[in-house]
């Protein structure tokens, strides 16, 4: 099936700040098919200046709490960059990209389709790895 992605207008270099970076990640996550059980917390992590552009780490934390358990016995990280570069003009737009915990595959949001699977599947991994220990 062909999947309908929908593209965020991500903001200039000139606009850009921290604030604008982490609510720009929340519009992106609210296009994202998740179950209204999970809940989520962002929080910006580091600026890092590179030759040709700096990037802002963000980490963007989910949980599934329950009413039996509502502290989670897991959590999954979602760690997103926000690249500004040097070479290009202030008024382009950022480039952002993000990669789950458990992996070095980067994603881009307007090419690939988020999936809630992704998050269940960290947990799962987390949960049997503390029963073996």
């Amino acid at each position: 099936t062909e999947c309908v992605i929908k593209d965020t207008q991500w903001t200039t270099g000139n606009d850009f700040t921290v604030e604008r970076g982490q609510q720009q990640i929340e519009e992106l996550i609210s296009t994202w098919e998740i179950h209204e059980s999970w809940l989520h917390w962002t929080e910006f992590l580091q600026e890092e200046k590179l030759s040709y552009s700096n990037r802002y780490h963000y980490r963007v934390c989910w949980s599934i709490p329950r009413r039996r358990k509502p502290i989670p016995q897991a959590t999954a990280s979602i760690y997103f960059v926000i690249e500004i570069s040097k070479t290009k003009p202030a008024t382009s737009p950022v480039d952002i990209f993000f990669t789950l915990e458990t992996s070095r595959l980067i994603h881009r949001p307007q090419q690939c389709h988020f999936s809630e699977k992704w998050l269940m599947d960290i947990i799962k991994n987390k949960i049997v790895l503390m029963e073996r220990l």
